[in-house]
């Protein structure tokens, strides 16, 4: 089975597999909402969500993020994701484990044109935590 994925979504992974989260200019309209469940703040700017995501990668610089399928309806696009990496940097406060961690998640998306106007995001936090032994 041959994955068709979105302009937008393509341009936004590929850029993180790169650790360049400037992508997020291209990918998300300029005043896109981004709703993370469990996040610190759950309703983050574009700015807000490259800085959360540029943490994600420090913890992580080998991140790869695959996409495992997307649905497209109308305005809204489903994507469900599976990112795997090493915990070689900082999370926060909490110093690197070098312990891998394969984690996934899910995203809706309200699309405008090529950009996305409103996000909401759903990943294992509490897995990839517990893979990294920060949290049991």
């Amino acid at each position: 089975m041959n994955l068709t994925v979105t302009k937008y979504e393509r341009v936004w992974i590929e850029g993180l597999n790169r650790g360049d989260v400037s992508v997020a200019d291209e990918a998300f309209a300029p005043d896109c909402v981004i709703h993370i469940a469990g996040a610190p703040e759950p309703n983050l700017s574009v700015s807000a969500f490259k800085e959360l995501v540029a943490g994600l990668l420090t913890a992580f610089p080998d991140l790869q993020i695959t996409v495992e399928d997307q649905i497209i309806a109308g305005d809204k696009v489903a994507t469900r994701w599976l990112a795997e990496g090493t915990n070689t940097g900082p999370l926060g406060d909490t110093p690197p484990t070098g312990k891998r961690a394969k984690f996934e998640g899910l995203i809706l998306d309200r699309v405008v044109g090529e950009q996305v106007v409103e996000r909401w995001e759903q990943w294992d936090q509490m897995g990839m935590l517990q893979q990294i032994s920060v949290i049991q």
